[in-house]
């Protein structure tokens, strides 16, 4: 009498059988069927590695590490300044006294106001939203205040290795509060380009094997609903007519894109229609 063998008795009595090398009737697979599943393996791990969110992605997070880093320099940098212009603000005050206690409410206030602007900012480059001079400005102030609270004892006494030392924190906090505002506006505009160009360059082949990762793709993509530069260029082309004037608000009007992108968008098809005569291609 045959005994039949369950899934676990049969792993408990002759152990698992060695992956990739047999199917589900534990026949072994020839060589070309291995091949032939590796390669559709390899297909998919494609078709996602290079798929137009997955490269804009990995921009992302090169971004959110900036981001992270050049806000702990920062914060480091404000709180090395902290003692100094408390001692500034008591002037000689005994110390725990009320006007020595209140003199260290005087940098918080003028960091938080700085990290209130930078964290606008932050927000406003990630959508390439250009912000009023006022912004610029208060910026500058706040900077300025806490150098000139930093050093002004080592200038009045003349100590020039004091000016230089609480000289570099303050300057080092400036020129990272003008150039993250720069990095975040170019990182915004490398994750668009980074999703544009792998939107342009995704496989388009035709062999049987590789035919599922053109299907995943569109799968992916229908999923994601996210449209490019080229999707939104080409919605105002064909909504662009000769005695249309091409402005940015037309722009959004029309593609429904974001403020930020549509001055690039209004910019890219004007320079159609100027180097077409008028005309540009539908």
């Amino acid at each position: 009498m045959t005994r039949e063998w369950s899934g676990s008795e049969w792993l408990a009595a002759f152990g698992r059988p060695p992956a990739g090398s047999q199917d589900a009737r534990h026949v072994p697979l020839t060589r070309a069927q291995k091949l032939a599943q590796d390669a559709a393996e390899a297909a998919d791990v494609r078709a996602y590695q290079t798929h137009p969110d997955v490269v804009a992605l990995r921009v992302e997070r090169v971004r959110a590490q900036v981001d992270r880093l050049c806000w702990t320099g920062i914060m480091l940098g404000l709180a090395f300044t902290m003692t100094n212009v408390q001692w500034f603000a008591a002037a000689g005050a005994a110390p725990w006294s009320l006007p020595w206690l209140a003199a260290w409410v005087l940098d918080p206030t003028v960091s938080l106001i700085l990290l209130a602007i930078l964290r606008s900012e932050q927000i406003t480059a990630r959508y390439q939203v250009h912000t009023g001079p006022w912004v610029r400005v208060a910026k500058w102030f706040t900077l300025t205040a806490t150098y000139v609270m930093n050093t002004w004892a080592s200038y009045a006494a003349g100590a020039l290795s004091g000016i230089v030392l609480h000289s570099v924190p303050p300057l080092v906090v400036f020129v990272a509060a003008e150039a993250i505002t720069d990095l975040r506006d170019k990182l915004t505009e490398a994750v668009t380009v980074a999703f544009t160009e792998a939107d342009r360059h995704v496989p388009q082949v035709d062999s049987g094997v590789h035919e599922r990762t053109r299907r995943t793709t569109r799968r992916v993509k229908r999923s994601t609903g996210r449209k490019s530069f080229a999707d939104y260029l080409g919605d105002a082309r064909a909504a662009w007519s000769p005695g249309v004037v091409i402005t940015p608000a037309w722009v959004r009007e029309v593609t429904g894109c974001s403020r930020g992108l549509s001055p690039r968008l209004s910019a890219a098809l004007a320079a159609e229609v100027t180097d077409k005569g008028g005309e540009v291609q539908r």
